[in-house]
């Protein structure tokens, strides 16, 4: 399917292992946990005061598990998300519906991931009243922003199976992409990574990691920037 396949994680939800790049989409110490750890409440949930619409982008859409959860809390918080992913290589609809996350999520998750996955790339389209999803199929590197974002998901593959992701010029590009007070988060803590992060201008916060990790990291473009 794809050098695709789906493998278990200990919290119960799956994740799809990549030929590729030798390498997981998710961790194996739990995809729903660290989506939600990571990027939901130390992401999405830091940048909410005063918001009513919010504009995030994912590097590394992969299975959209962090889109559909993204989509799911939105109108808990009362906030409008246009939400904007990039991926190179997607996944077929095949392997995506393989891995189960219909059955494993919540259902009203479960529903939006379905419609998620479902959504064309190249154009916005609207998920619910409180999500838009705009798929786009380039690659990050050459890829050039043309608006501004409130919060980016960093979901790379890890700097050593995909380093040139990680690079001073692309987190130079995000970082200028970003509103002011505008955040970055990853699951990445490696030294290279926040000294390339800091390098491009970020102030740079080490934070507890989820299951497996001692630490990720959260990025901030200060007002000063």
């Amino acid at each position: 399917m794809d050098g695709l396949r789906v493998v278990p994680t200990a919290d119960g939800s799956p994740t799809l292992y990549s030929e590729r790049f030798n390498a997981t989409y998710h961790s194996v110490n739990g995809a729903l946990t660290e989506s939600m750890h990571v990027f939901i409440k130390s992401g999405f949930e830091a940048i909410l005061l005063n918001k009513k619409t919010v504009e995030v982008l994912e590097v590394g859409m992969g299975t959209c598990l962090n889109a559909a959860l993204t989509a799911w809390v939105a109108p808990k918080f009362g906030v409008k998300v246009h939400y904007s992913g990039i991926e190179l290589f997607p996944p077929i609809l095949e392997v995506l519906n393989s891995t189960g996350y219909q059955t494993v999520l919540e259902p009203e998750c479960a529903d939006l991931w379905v419609k998620i996955v479902a959504a064309s790339a190249g154009d916005p389209v609207p998920v619910s009243p409180w999500f838009t999803v705009f798929k786009l199929y380039v690659d990050f590197i050459s890829w050039i922003p043309n608006q501004r974002y409130d919060l980016i998901y960093f979901d790379a593959f890890a700097p050593d199976d995909q380093p040139e992701m990680w690079s001073i010029d692309n987190f130079k590009k995000l970082f200028n992409a970003l509103t002011p007070n505008g955040v970055l988060v990853t699951y990445s803590a490696k030294g290279l990574v926040k000294q390339n992060l800091r390098q491009a201008g970020f102030n740079v916060e080490r934070l507890q990691g989820p299951p497996g990790k001692r630490h990720m990291v959260r990025a901030w473009k200060t007002p000063d920037h």
